[in-house]
């Protein structure tokens, strides 16, 4: 565990290699436009070689097809193609494209760059500077593009169609018009892959991306679960994760995931604990971190359990409406009595789940796993994968009848309120169709079933209020903001790092406090 919570995969350093040369190649190209000539811009971009010769970069085709210039030779362009290829006129204001960091600073959220005494424009002393910020390495969009690509081929598709920022003029910047789509895919096709590992009983497992399901999907890659449906055969089973609910990494999985690999769940396992749902009954005292826990938690308490599950019956009947059986998992802690655990389990496969268990594979490792086993079994055997269904259908839905599809249908609200930024965007969008049939991915807590974190339980009739709305096209959909995401954690009074340390008492020294 400690190579695996170290450097073992090697894709966080990857995507934020590549994501920051993304980074550092905007900013650049800004700083050379700024200072340069178009005459200067063009030599170096096309210079002449020993022969006197100029040719273009196989980097740079993407850029000119976009620019309708079908000629392949750099001399043979007018003045006004030579301008339009050289600069990309980019709006400084306008660029989205973060730098990454796999560290929780704090410090980094916001930052001004370009402050250096180099960094000026000497005709006119101008400072090339703007301010910005860092978000964590899981958030970038590269990441999501990973994981949902299928092919490397399909990988550099989607990396040339991110986009970094917009020009003077409005047009969308794609990583295809930087020329840099080549080397972001020689820095991420290693990554590609994923990594074999097993677990203590020897079980496989392929470790794979994630992407922040926050603001991303918040699902393992497309290509692990491709890889590992084709080890087990027709008759093995495969088990993939989605972060969070089924409001959230669930929905987006069904959604999005399901959505590019064509591929149809015949289960879906819900974990929930006792404890959870008490905190569901909106009655029981809130949970603080670090603090002793209330004796509503450790003590039997079925009203509580009774009343918390509601949110339990929404998850189950969001995976329903997606055609899917579901198996409740319900972890179990020492405190839980078998009347509480019982009390779940009927509840759960009164509301629609297949099947509901108690699972004790924390305490008891694999044994303790066997009946949720057994019952997933059982699912997938009755199981009609030709019932799945998404809850929108993104090619022909409009953009605003997709978001209201996912919050009436999954998170069992009323309506859907939009800002005047929000509006202008999806207005933007629906005008273009290649923007317009893309999945709806929602930003938003996942603390509840709403755009309110405080709102436990199963709340209705409430409305979201979508904040804003960007699209992800590497990855392939609209994001809708429902509220603040912070993007980059920071380090708590007490961080991790101070149970981490090497023992030198044994030999090689053995890592602590990653395990």
């Amino acid at each position: 565990m400690e190579e695996f919570n170290l450097h073992m995969t090697g894709d966080i350093h990857a995507i934020t290699a590549a994501n920051n040369l993304f980074s550092a190649a905007i900013d650049a190209r800004y700083f050379h436009e700024r200072t340069a000539s178009t005459a200067v811009l063009f030599d170096k971009l096309c210079p002449t070689d020993s022969k006197g010769k100029r040719s273009f970069e196989p980097s740079m085709f993407a850029r000119l097809d976009k620019l309708k210039i079908s000629t392949r030779d750099p001399s043979a362009m007018t003045d006004e193609q030579k301008e339009a290829f050289c600069r990309l006129s980019i709006d400084p204001n306008t660029i989205t494209w973060k730098r990454v960091t796999d560290t929780n600073d704090r410090y980094l959220r916001e930052v001004d760059i370009g402050m250096s005494p180099t960094e000026v424009r000497k005709s006119t002393g101008e400072q090339l500077s703007r301010r910005t910020g860092f978000t964590i390495t899981v958030a970038s969009e590269i990441m999501a593009v990973l994981a949902l690509a299928t092919s490397l081929k399909d990988l550099r598709q989607r990396l040339g169609r991110m986009i970094a920022a917009s020009s003077t003029s409005g047009e969308a910047l794609t990583a295809d018009d930087f020329g840099i789509t080549g080397a972001l895919t020689v820095l991420l096709a290693d990554a590609l892959q994923p990594t074999t590992m097993q677990t203590l009983e020897g079980t496989p497992a392929l470790v794979h991306c994630g992407p922040f399901a926050n603001i991303a999907h918040g699902n393992s890659s497309v290509i692990a679960d491709l890889l590992a449906l084709k080890l087990v055969g027709p008759s093995g089973y495969v088990l993939t994760e989605a972060g969070f609910g089924s409001d959230m990494g669930g929905e987006k999985f069904f959604n999005i995931k399901c959505f590019y690999s064509g591929l149809k769940p015949s289960c879906a396992v819900v974990v929930c604990t006792v404890r959870a749902l008490k905190l569901h009954s909106n009655e029981a005292p809130k949970v603080v971190p670090g603090a002793k826990l209330s004796k509503e938690y450790t003590e039997e308490n079925l009203d509580l359990v009774r009343k918390g599950s509601c949110n339990l019956i929404a998850h189950i009947k969001n995976v329903r409406s997606h055609g899917v059986q579901a198996v409740v998992a319900i972890n179990r802690f020492a405190t839980d009595t078998d009347a509480e655990i019982a009390l779940v389990a009927q509840l759960a496969k009164e509301n629609g789940a297949f099947d509901a268990v108690e699972a004790d594979h924390f305490a008891r490792g694999g044994a303790g796993a066997g009946s949720l086993g057994r019952a997933v079994m059982a699912a997938c055997a009755k199981a009609n994968v030709d019932e799945f269904r998404h809850v929108y259908d993104a090619k022909t839905q409009s953009i605003k009848q997709k978001i209201e599809a996912i919050v009436q249908k999954v998170y069992g609200g009323s309506g859907v309120k939009y800002t005047e930024a929000a509006e202008q965007r999806v207005e933007q969008y629906e005008k273009d169709n290649a923007f317009r049939s893309l999945p709806i991915c929602m930003s938003k807590t996942q603390y509840s079933l709403s755009d309110d974190a405080t709102k436990l339980g199963a709340p209705s009739g409430f409305d979201v209020t979508v904040k804003d709305v960007y699209a992800s096209a590497g990855a392939g959909f609209l994001v809708v903001s429902l509220g603040a995401i912070s993007f980059i954690p920071g380090l708590p009074i007490k961080p991790a790092f101070y149970k981490i340390d090497l023992d030198m008492g044994h030999c090689p020294p053995r890592v602590l406090g990653l395990s």
